[in-house]
């Protein structure tokens, strides 16, 4: 499970079972003991029923015990008529252990089970013990418990009285139990699990909201919203206020940040122009030698891509504050693409790459500012010449179709690798050093965070796709509803 409110749900539905598992047993255990308690009770019952019969008979009549046709001892026939309706197992054995009475269940058996009961009631001595017992009446016969006990009351002919029931009897109130609890647990599973994940889902209902909340703020510039504090000042409370405790200090940590970076920026370009100067006034005397000539040249190069890093870090500090302005006015895009497009035509040539720009015949027009996606597009063309080895092909398409403004920009380079692609509009973020073609100029990192920042200040989106040897394609979309 992904989700507290599934592992939430998971863990109710679980105690829930175990609960009911725990119930199910011990409701089972306690109704076993219960129902072979009343079987039990139920055969000493007929136990003390039969013995009370036979003595009250023998009160009355004085002999219960006559010879059969062979000359085999039985119980009188009067007596015999009465014992038949008793229920259950009933066996009355002679002193010397001959058969005198057995019950219609008892001669149901089969004559081997039959046989293994009437010596089971012939082997107990007179007097015996008269503690319940459990006995199966053969491999495949029932399971019977039983009590045997002597009944002096009726006279010296009886040797023992055998009362038995059989077990199924008191099985099949446990088997009703258990599929009654299994349908019950069934039924009631679902709606649990149900209830459960409802339950879960109002708990962790603020907390989808702080999520919700915490998305939204994506970037320095709305780290000033705070998240809602429920009334209920519990866990969840603590966790909105610590929260934003939190932003409170990223919202002036990054401030400082800004701060510093604008004042940085702004402070450092007037010594950076003073050296620029400085350094192209020494680059233009005619005595200079050629060593420090060369050495001037390399710090004018160093110095200008000082400068283009500090605007870079200016622009972005400004758009962190919110301060840098769009000056939006209706343009043709496609004056903008062809005007970079030469520069990146140059660009091109001197890095041995084909440039083509691919513009459609009729007018783009779109409320944009035109220096801004200027630098946009010439951002993307930098970046694939310098990646593209020389003999490869850049291109640059303009298009619009599904009331949206298309810009790609496609190059055959080395492409990147699919570890650096969520980071590559990262600031300073730049790909190894190895990639980049050789003799290109180092770039300052910037460049992709800023066409982001563009490409969003106007409403659209930028997206890349890319594959390590087969190239990299930039897109970039604006809605023509800002036409």
């Amino acid at each position: 499970m992904e989700s507290i409110r599934g592992r939430l749900t998971l863990w109710y539905a679980t105690a829930l079972i175990l609960s009911l598992a725990v119930f199910a047993v011990v409701l089972y255990l306690a109704r076993r003991r219960a129902s072979y308690q009343d079987l039990d009770s139920r055969i000493q019952s007929e136990a003390d029923l039969t013995a009370g019969i036979l003595a009250e008979s023998y009160r009355a009549r004085g002999v219960l015990v006559e010879p059969d046709t062979a000359n085999r001892p039985v119980l009188i026939s009067e007596v015999a008529a009465v014992l038949e309706v008793v229920p259950d197992y009933l066996v009355l054995t002679s002193r010397d252990g001959r058969l005198l009475f057995a019950s219609p269940d008892a001669r149901a058996l089969t004559f081997a089970e039959f046989e293994r009961l009437t010596a089971l009631v012939a082997h107990t001595p007179p007097g015996g013990s008269r503690a319940p017992g459990r006995h199966q009446v053969g491999p495949n016969g029932p399971t019977l418990h039983y009590v045997i006990r002597d009944i002096p009351q009726a006279g010296g002919q009886f040797g023992a009285l055998f009362a038995g029931a059989d077990t199924r009897s008191a099985e099949l109130g446990l088997q009703q139990l258990v599929s009654t609890i299994v349908v019950a647990f069934v039924i009631g599973l679902v709606p649990a699990v149900l209830v459960g994940r409802w339950l879960a889902g109002r708990a962790l209902e603020p907390v989808d909201q702080m999520i919700t909340e915490v998305r939204e703020i994506t970037d320095g510039r709305t780290l000033h919203r705070r998240l809602a504090v429920p009334m209920v000042k519990d866990e969840l409370a603590r966790l909105a206020e610590t929260l934003n405790q939190m932003m409170t200090r990223l919202e002036r940590s990054f401030a400082a940040l800004r701060r510093f970076t604008a004042d940085a920026s702004h402070e450092l370009k007037t010594p950076l122009t003073v050296v620029r100067a400085g350094v192209e006034r020494a680059i233009t005397r005619p005595d200079v030698p050629q060593e420090t000539l060369a050495a001037l040249e390399e710090t004018l190069q160093e110095v200008n891509r000082m400068t283009e890093l500090l605007d870079s870090l200016l622009t972005l500090a400004r758009a962190d504050e919110g301060r840098a302005e769009l000056h939006r006015e209706p343009v043709d895009l496609r004056g903008i693409v062809t005007e970079a497009g030469e520069t990146g035509d140059l660009l091109a040539d001197h890095a041995g790459v084909t440039m083509e720009i691919r513009t459609p015949p009729d007018p783009v027009v779109l409320a944009v500012d035109r220096s801004r996606v200027r630098q946009l597009v010439l951002n993307l063309i930098e970046n694939a010449v310098k990646y593209t080895p020389r003999g490869g092909q850049v291109s640059v398409q303009l298009s619009a179709n599904d009331g949206q403004i298309l810009l790609t920009v496609a190059d055959s380079g080395i492409g990147i690798a699919p570890g650096d692609l969520p980071h590559i509009f990262d600031r300073f973020w730049r790909a190894d050093s190895a990639r980049t073609r050789t003799g290109a100029r180092p770039g300052t990192g910037l460049g992709l965070a800023i066409s982001k920042w563009i490409a969003e200040a106007h409403g659209g989106a930028i997206e890349v796709q890319s594959r390590p040897g087969r190239g990299t394609t930039f897109t970039v979309t604006f809605p023509r509803g800002d036409a």
